[in-house]
C-alpha cells in the first residue's frame, strides 16, 4: 500500500508554521519557486477549472502541478521528485547543504571559489569513430563550471559565431565583458573545473484511474481528504533502465572532457540497486572521486510515520567512487560494459558553447550567504 509522504515539500500532516501559506503558493521549499512537479510530470497537471474543491487550495492558481515529493510504499519512504533531493534552481540551498557539501567536496572544488551552475544542458552532435558513423544526444541534468578570461575572438573561434553574436549572447546570458586596449573579453567564460551532476529520484507506475492511485488525483486526495488517499508505486524497473543506460555513458564523458561526474540518489535505492544487480555499493565506498562516482542520502532515523514537523532533513551521506570497467585496469577480461559505452565524445568545446549559450541557473556558492 503506497501513501503520500511529502506533499509540496512538508510531511502530509505537517502543522508547521508557514507551511499552509506555502501550500496555497504550490510553492517548493527547496527551490523557492512555484512547484514544477520535479520538472518531468507534465501529464500530471491539474487544471483548476476542472478541480472546483481544489481551486480552494490554491486560490488565484489557474493549473498547478502534482507536488508529490515522496511516497511512503510500505514502510519504506521513496523519493520521487528530483528536486527533493537536489535543486540549484534559485537560492533556498540551506535545505539541501548536505548534498551541496558532498559535491563541493568530493567534485574537487574550493570552498572558497565561486561557480556558476547551468541545469539542462542538451549536447548533440554527430560523428565518426574508427570510420563508422556515430551520434552523441545527451542532456545533463547539472553542468558546475569554473570560468577564465577569454578574448572575444577566441570564444567566436570556440562557439562557431561571429564576435557581434558573441558580445550579444554574452549580454543576453549575463557574461560579463570588458574592453582592453580596444579589444573585448569576456571575463567569465566557462571553463575548468568541470563537474556534472545527475540527480536519479524514483519513478512511480502509471497508477490505477479507477482506484485513484495515479500521481495526480493522489496529489488531489491528499488535500481534500488527508490520509484517506491511495498512492501509485513504485517502478522499480524502469528507475534501474532508466539510470543504467546513462550512467556509465555519463561518468566516460565526464572523465574525457578532464572533469567529474557525480550521480545523486537516495541511499533506498542504491539498496535496491545492489539487492538485485551484480554490483554491491558497499564494495565502493571510498573518499576519493574515480571514474564514476554516486552520493547517495537519506531519511536516516526520521520519525516518518505521522511526521508533523517542518520540512524532514536528508542526511547519512555516503560516497561510493570506482573504475567504469576493471578491464581497463587490466584485472579482467572486458564484458557488457563496453556495449553501454559512449561510442562518440564530441570536444569538451562543445560543452563550452552550450553553458555559453545558456543562462545560468545560479551560483555555487549561491550569493548573499
Amino acid at each position: 500500500m503506497s501513501k503520500i509522504l511529502e506533499l509540496l515539500g512538508f510531511p502530509l500532516a505537517s502543522q508547521h508554521l508557514g507551511v499552509a501559506k506555502s501550500r496555497r503558493q504550490a510553492c517548493c521549499p527547496f527551490s523557492g519557486n512555484e512547484c514544477d512537479g520535479g520538472g518531468n510530470r507534465y501529464s500530471s497537471t491539474l487544471h483548476m477549472r476542472d478541480h472546483s474543491e481544489l481551486a480552494r487550495c490554491f486560490p488565484g492558481k489557474t493549473r498547478v502541478q502534482a507536488g508529490v515529493c515522496s511516497l511512503m510504499v510500505g514502510d519504506t519512504p521513496w523519493i520521487v521528485c528530483p528536486r527533493r533531493l537536489l535543486t540549484m534552481h534559485g537560492s533556498e540551498t540551506s535545505l539541501q547543504s548536505d548534498v551541496i557539501g558532498g559535491l563541493i567536496r568530493h567534485g574537487g572544488l574550493s570552498k572558497l571559489a565561486e561557480y556558476r551552475t547551468w541545469s539542462e544542458v542538451k549536447i548533440s552532435m554527430h560523428g565518426k569513430q574508427d570510420m563508422k558513423a556515430k551520434s552523441f544526444d545527451y542532456t545533463f541534468d547539472y553542468v558546475i563550471a569554473g570560468h577564465c578570461r577569454k578574448s572575444i575572438s577566441e570564444v567566436a573561434s570556440v562557439v562557431g559565431m561571429t564576435e557581434q553574436a558573441c558580445i550579444r549572447v554574452a549580454k543576453d546570458n549575463r557574461f560579463t565583458l570588458a574592453r582592453r586596449d580596444g579589444m573585448v573579453w569576456i571575463e567569465d567564460f566557462p571553463s575548468r573545473p568541470l563537474l556534472i551532476v545527475e540527480v536519479m529520484s524514483s519513478s512511480t507506475s502509471g497508477g490505477n484511474k479507477a482506484k485513484r492511485t495515479q500521481i495526480g488525483m493522489a496529489f488531489e486526495d491528499a488535500l481534500l481528504r488527508g490520509t484517506d488517499h491511495q498512492g501509485p508505486g513504485i517502478n522499480y524497473r524502469q528507475v534501474w533502465a532508466r539510470m543504467v543506460s546513462q550512467l556509465l555513458v555519463k561518468s566516460q564523458v565526464g572523465v574525457e572532457w578532464g572533469g567529474k561526474t557525480i550521480w545523486v540518489m537516495q541511499d533506498v535505492l542504491a539498496d535496491y540497486i545492489s539487492s538485485t544487480t551484480a554490483l554491491d555499493f558497499e564494495d565502493y565506498t571510498a573518499d576519493r572521486a574515480d571514474e564514476v562516482n554516486i552520493i547517495t542520502l537519506g531519511y536516516g532515523d526520521a520519525s516518518l510515520a505521522g511526521a508533523t514537523a517542518g520540512v524532514l532533513p536528508l542526511t547519512n551521506l555516503r560516497f561510493f567512487s570506482g573504475p567504469i570497467s576493471v578491464a581497463s585496469r587490466g584485472k579482467m577480461p572486458g564484458g557488457f560494459v563496453d556495449i553501454v559505452k559512449a561510442g562518440f565524445v564530441p570536444p569538451v568545446e562543445l560543452l563550452w558553447k552550450a553553458l555559453f549559450r545558456k543562462k545560468p541557473c545560479g551560483t555555487l556558492p549561491p550569493r548573499g550567504r
